[in-house]
């Protein structure tokens, strides 16, 4: 195993980020955890379109990789699961990245697609701790 995005995904299982097969994946995705839904390249036609309902139900974005559910497996460690979904938006970007250089002509937008969300969800995590310790503090916001 010598692909890193292969290896990020058996970090991501490790680090309870990651859910494997349809009846996980689409309980996640029903509860707007999922970030990205991932479909094995040999995935049956159902399982594909299963897949994609779950991402556009949830707003997560779906992606075909171009592992077969062996390889998926071999890494994760369960089985040969045709889907996976990876909570955690940083993990999911960092995934995607991988994707993008070994593959740029068909990862590139959704790299960017991710590295945005990404992005824009660090900023509310900043803020909000941000308010948290002002009102901690008794500090008023000043203007300026």
């Amino acid at each position: 195993m010598s692909d890193n995005a292969l290896n990020l995904l058996g970090i991501a299982k490790k680090a309870g980020m990651l859910e494997i097969g349809a009846d996980s994946v689409g309980t996640c995705a029903r509860s707007r955890k999922a970030r990205l839904i991932i479909s094995a390249s040999d995935a049956s036609g159902n399982s594909l379109r299963a897949a994609e309902n779950c991402a556009a139900a949830s707003h997560a974005v779906f992606l075909t990789v171009p592992y077969t559910k062996a390889e998926l497996g071999e890494v994760i460690g369960r089985g040969n699961p045709g889907m996976l979904a990876i909570t955690d938006i940083g993990m999911a970007s960092a995934f995607v990245s991988k994707l993008a250089q070994s593959w740029p002509d068909m990862y590139s937008g959704t790299n960017e697609l991710l590295s945005e969300k990404a992005r824009r969800t660090q900023y509310r995590k900043n803020a909000a701790k941000a308010r948290n310790s002002n009102i901690g503090k008794g500090k008023r916001r000043t203007n300026k």
